[in-house]
């Protein structure tokens, strides 16, 4: 039988018929009610347990099978005394007290109740990842561009860093100087222009690789830079240059009377061995620079690249190689200023990020002014005489990305 108190606390209520008196016998919980604790909480202190002596713990009985007399047994025999009802009641009186004190006078050794362990440790978590979002948002963090190489022997993950730390260094020694026009007497920036544009145009008839012609254009520039040349001769160097490139990057090397042919015969075979031997030792038989091409394809790496981004690139940078003011800047800033402006041209807004800085080494404000001069060299792209360019990439081929429409807004 059970009733309920006033503050809804369920009180148990024995039979008045078992030995010892029912009403000296009372609940635990109705005691602490009297000192004021109608709901108890956790507590901290190890409680004090009763002994076998005070007829509360019995442990033989837990493990017993329980029977209907045996239960009656029980019953009777855990019924204390009116002595041992107040020794009871005063074990309880104490039992609170200590309670109290040990709520109060708690120290480090104590163990934490176990709810408040887990408050704890949920606030630390929240506090953690509170911190961890905060960063996601206001702190972008560097992705590992050469993690899905590492089982790659061809990527050379190990070394990737070192060899580009290499190129960046010798780049300044390979550069050209943007005046050296001005060593020339008989050609002009603009008769390069030309040169270039055509044979950017014989490199796509050719279908050679990408790589050929970069090299052939910083070998056209190595060459003007310390040898004076007519111009009757310069159309002759382009194509010398080219097939030198050839035969230093492709499988498949065009031969000479090809190169012949498409000169309109301007050429004969050992004008064009005599030029090769010139150039050769002209360069000092040093093949072997970083071009833009080189940067391009780490950069394009770093920025995770789609095939519309590169072609897109691509169209940008080989706009870059045929205007001649561009030699003022390095190849590697000339590589990420076009993968800057490719990005800026499809996203329609400015955006560089710490991966792209980082591997780059460039900041989205030192990219910005070569950035302007290429959104300049696309507005024009399509008009004027030098359109080699724009024809070439305003094909299926090259998922016509001369469509693209410039990035107005960087040079506004």
């Amino acid at each position: 039988m059970v009733i309920s108190n006033q503050n809804n606390i369920v009180v148990p209520i024995r039979p008045t018929n078992v030995r010892g008196g029912g009403h000296n016998r009372r609940a635990l919980s109705v005691i602490n009610h009297e000192l004021g604790e109608a709901n108890p909480p956790c507590y901290v202190a190890k409680k004090r347990g009763f002994t076998k002596a005070e007829g509360v713990c019995n442990n033989g009985a837990a493990h017993r099978p329980m029977t209907r007399n045996s239960a009656a047994e029980m019953a009777v025999q855990q019924q204390p005394t009116v002595e041992e009802a107040k020794k009871l009641k005063t074990s309880a009186h104490e039992l609170a007290v200590f309670e109290d004190i040990a709520l109060t006078d708690v120290d480090d050794h104590e163990p934490v109740p176990m709810s408040l362990e887990h408050s704890e440790i949920e606030m630390r978590d929240k506090n953690q990842m509170e911190e961890v979002e905060m960063e996601d948002i206001f702190e972008e963090t560097s992705t590992d561009i050469d993690g899905c190489d590492a089982n790659n022997p061809l990527a050379v993950v190990d070394y990737v860093e070192d060899l580009y730390a290499y190129y960046k260094k010798m780049e300044g020694a390979s550069h050209v100087s943007p005046e050296y026009m001005s060593q020339q007497v008989d050609i002009n920036e603009r008769m390069r222009a030309i040169l270039i544009d055509w044979l950017i145009e014989v490199h796509h008839k050719f279908d050679l690789r990408k790589e050929t012609l970069f090299l052939t254009v910083n070998l056209i520039d190595r060459f003007l830079a310390k040898q004076s040349v007519v111009r009757k001769e310069l159309q002759l160097i382009g194509l010398v240059a080219m097939l030198l490139a050839c035969k230093y990057e492709e499988v498949a090397v065009p031969v000479v009377e090809d190169l012949v042919f498409i000169s309109d015969k301007a050429y004969n075979k050992k004008q064009v061995l005599e030029m090769e031997k010139l150039m050769l030792n002209t360069l000092q038989f040093n093949m072997s620079v970083p071009t833009t091409y080189v940067f391009m394809l780490r950069f394009l790496k770093a920025a995770q690249s789609d095939s519309e981004l590169e072609l897109l690139s691509f169209f940008l940078i080989e706009l870059c190689l045929v205007e001649y003011e561009m030699l003022k800047y390095p190849p590697s800033l000339l590589a990420a200023a076009a993968i800057y402006t490719a990005q800026c041209t499809l996203h329609g807004v400015a955006q560089w990020s710490k991966t792209c800085e980082g591997h780059t080494s460039y900041s989205q404000d030192q990219l910005l002014g070569c950035s302007r001069m290429i959104v300049g060299f696309h507005q024009k792209a399509a008009t004027g005489k030098l359109t080699g360019v724009h024809r070439k990439y305003n094909t299926s081929k090259f998922g016509y990305a001369a469509r693209c429409k410039p990035a107005e807004f960087l040079v506004q």
